[in-house]
């Protein structure tokens, strides 16, 4: 079974949306008034969950771009919720992405790790949503693979694939680090060891399997690897 064993590290993956950026706030940020504009209250907790169960299915084959999973999601806030959705508000989740932020311990730790590690980015997303957060994550990364370029989204097991091939690198020295605990199993499958960044435990109800380390942030990472903010 893998393990995480920092010596043995040559590479780190990661998740982008909820692990490297705040994807949860910027979706509450963009789908409340929405929704309070049609008198739904939700807390922030009911939106991301809704969010989430609208969006697995979208994600299922046949492929489709995630700009239409996204759009497909505020039409099903409209669906669930009894509102007409306009055909300009179907893309503001995707227009919203720019403005999305790095959760403040993101650029500091990329930084750092990048000095010792190979990284990679693996998400569920178009190569020019994308484009849009990479300028604000402050590294350049030696591989980014998104579901466009797979052409399925996680936790499908070739798009984890497509990675370790493109990064030609030996699974057991690969870490993957993510917030979607539904992330975890699919990497330890394929004999990479698994780092679940706890960011406010939303995506525990998922959790099927444990990771070979838990840590709440990415600043706590940094020291269970070893590896200081300023080093």
């Amino acid at each position: 079974m893998p393990h995480l064993d920092p010596d043995g590290l040559t590479t780190l993956t990661f998740d982008c949306y909820g692990t490297l950026i705040d994807w949860e706030a910027g979706t509450i940020e963009t789908l409340r008034p929405l929704l309070v504009q049609h008198g739904v209250t939700l807390s922030d907790d009911e939106i991301i969950t809704v969010a989430h169960d609208l969006e697995e299915p979208l994600c299922k084959p046949p492929f489709k771009p995630y700009k239409e999973v996204l759009a497909g999601v505020v039409d099903g806030f409209g669906q669930r919720f009894g509102f007409p959705v306009r055909a300009e508000e179907r893309d503001l989740l995707a227009a919203s992405i720019p403005s999305w932020r790095p959760f403040p311990d993101t650029v500091e730790a990329l930084r750092a790790l990048d000095r010792r590690y190979r990284l990679a980015v693996i998400s569920n997303i178009d190569d020019h949503l994308f484009a849009a957060s990479a300028q604000q994550l402050g590294v350049s990364f030696d591989a980014i693979v998104t579901a466009e370029q797979a052409r399925c989204y996680k936790p499908h097991p070739a798009i984890f694939e497509e990675a370790l091939r493109r990064l030609g690198a030996e699974p057991g020295s690969v870490a993957h680090v993510a917030e979607g605990v539904t992330e975890i199993a699919p990497m330890r499958q394929l004999g990479c060891a698994t780092v679940w960044v706890r960011r406010n435990g939303r995506s525990a109800r998922l959790l099927t399997e444990g990771p070979d380390l838990e840590v709440p942030d990415l600043r706590s990472l940094l020291a269970r690897v070893g590896v200081g903010a300023g080093s």
